[in-house]
C-alpha cells in the first residue's frame, strides 16, 4: 500500500487544489497538495518536502486527519491529510509539477473533477473544515 500525505492549504475561506499534470496517473482531476511518503521519512518531513518540490512555498503543519484507504484499479494508498497554512514567511505557491493551482471557495470544491481518494476526503472533511486549523 502507497503511503501517501496531503494539505488541506486554508486562506479566507478557500482550500488550495492542484490540477494533475498531462501524462501522469489521473492526469486533469483535481487533488489537494502533497505526494508519496519516501521510506524512513516521517509524514510531516515527506509533506514540507512535497510542498517545497510541488509549489515553491512552505507550510504550518497542524495534527493528522483520520486517514483513508483508496482502491484505484492500478494501486491502492492510504491517504493522511493534514490540516496546513502558508508560513509567514512563505512565497505564493506556484504550479511546478501540475497543470494548474487554484484556490477554491469552500462551497465550490464540489464542481471540480476530483480525484477518487480526494473526493473521498473532501466528503468526509466539507461539514468540518471551517473549524479546522492547523
Amino acid at each position: 500500500m502507497l503511503e501517501v500525505v496531503c494539505a488541506i492549504i486554508m486562506r479566507d475561506h478557500q482550500v488550495l487544489l492542484c490540477q494533475r499534470a498531462p501524462g501522469k496517473h489521473l492526469a486533469g482531476s483535481w487533488e489537494f497538495p502533497g505526494g508519496k511518503v519516501e521510506e524512513d521519512e516521517e509524514a510531516v518531513a515527506a509533506l514540507q518536502r512535497e510542498i517545497r518540490e510541488e509549489l515553491a512555498c512552505s507550510i504550518e503543519v497542524g495534527e493528522a486527519l483520520p486517514a483513508l484507504e483508496h482502491h484505484y484499479p492500478a494501486l491502492s494508498l492510504r491517504l493522511q491529510a493534514f490540516p496546513c497554512r502558508l508560513a509567514p514567511s512563505s512565497l505564493e505557491p506556484r504550479a511546478l509539477e501540475h497543470a494548474a493551482i487554484r484556490w477554491m471557495p469552500l462551497q465550490d470544491v464540489e464542481t471540480l473533477e476530483l480525484a477518487g481518494a480526494d473526493r473521498r476526503l473532501w466528503n468526509q472533511l466539507r461539514d468540518v473544515i471551517g473549524s479546522i486549523s492547523p
